[in-house]
């Protein structure tokens, strides 16, 4: 039996977290030409905030944006700090001794693997994720290897191969920063804190990563942040 044949369409499915990463790869596939299909996740985060974060950014942007709820799952991933409410959250700079509580079981392979169903049903040719360096050292789903594995089983799991475009595998969070500002984007229109308050933490390891990519690039962030003033967020980004 023959397989259909190919028809793609100039299209990517984007997951969209309304995190800074996926904020960056978002607009650098519409800067692309691309028809972009943004993909949020609900599955039961302690920082849902990301996710009206993400809505309104889409809104915005006149893109067709879907929230895909799993919490159904919850019980499966309950055992980490992003998804379990009562467990105790980091204030530690952003490295694998200090931030295990936060690896999530299998999550990537998880929201991958519904993105490039999605992108097959709507006839996609890929899928964007905004996997970077700086992540490499704590989470094993963003590693190049784990990536790599995914391409694989994209091109291989339906009749017409999809491909994993990871843009910033190789970048920090700063790159990444330093790229989007050239681009003219607003961060203030992200979210990253992992304690999903009104106003970010500026103390979870996620907020100090985010304050130290700032720093670095010698810019202020524009999110406001709680318990973290300007000689604060300064001491946080060495």
């Amino acid at each position: 039996m023959s397989s259909p044949s190919c028809t793609h369409s100039p299209a990517t499915v984007v997951i969209y977290s309304g995190g800074m990463d996926s904020f960056t790869v978002l607009h650098r596939a519409l800067k692309e030409g691309l028809g972009v299909h943004a993909l949020s996740f609900d599955y039961g985060q302690r920082h849902r905030r990301e996710l009206d974060t993400a809505k309104k950014v889409c809104e915005t942007l006149e893109i067709p944006h879907q929230v895909v709820d799993i919490r159904a799952i919850h019980g499966l991933i309950d055992n980490s700090a992003l998804t379990n409410d009562a467990a105790a959250m980091p204030d530690a700079d952003y490295a694998e001794e200090n931030l295990q509580a936060t690896v999530v079981p299998n999550r990537n392979m998880i929201l991958l693997s519904l993105a490039i169903a999605k992108a097959v049903n709507i006839g996609a040719g890929r899928v964007d994720y905004g996997a970077h360096g700086g992540d490499h050292v704590l989470y094993p789903d963003c590693r190049p290897a784990f990536v790599e594995a995914m391409r694989h089983a994209a091109a291989i799991a339906n009749f017409e191969p999809i491909e994993v475009h990871a843009p910033y595998l190789a970048a920090t969070k700063a790159e990444i920063l330093r790229e989007g500002l050239a681009m003219g984007l607003d961060y203030r229109d992200t979210w990253t804190c992992y304690e999903g308050r009104e106003l970010a933490c500026g103390r979870c390891g996620s907020c100090r990563e985010r304050l130290a990519a700032f720093a670095e690039n010698g810019v202020t962030d524009p999110l406001e942040y709680a318990s973290t003033n300007d000689s604060e967020a300064s001491d946080v980004s060495r």
